[in-house]
């Protein structure tokens, strides 16, 4: 399995979780979102995009509220999305927006180990 984890073919999910600063708005967090979404159709290599809120009765999300993730085909296809224009430029405008943040990439596995 650690040989499959390395490999850059199959579908890979990239995660972002977030807790944003106190003076971004509900307004400025909604255009924000929507501008996320939007990059489904900026970036080829993103195939989708779904986002959502803290809903956990567990209180173990150490203070982030947002979740957001993007599919895409291979480990190469996040690397075009990381590097391409409307990316870094989103980024350079949503981090900084963030009092927290915690990202990741994995390949989905079927349930049984």
């Amino acid at each position: 399995m650690a040989a499959e984890a390395g490999s850059s073919d199959g579908m890979v999910k990239h995660l972002l979780l977030a807790r944003f600063k106190e003076e971004v708005t509900p307004e400025r967090l909604d255009g924000l979102i929507r501008r996320y979404a939007a990059l489904v159709d900026a970036v080829p290599s993103m195939k989708a995009f779904h986002w959502g809120t803290d809903v956990s009765i567990e209180n173990m999300h150490q203070g982030f509220t947002h979740v957001f993730e993007s599919t895409f085909e291979s480990t190469e296809g996040v690397k075009e999305y990381i590097e391409h224009p409307a990316h870094v430029e989103y980024a350079n405008e949503l981090l900084p927006l963030m009092e927290k943040v915690l990202i990741i990439d994995y390949k989905p596995a079927a349930g049984k180990a």
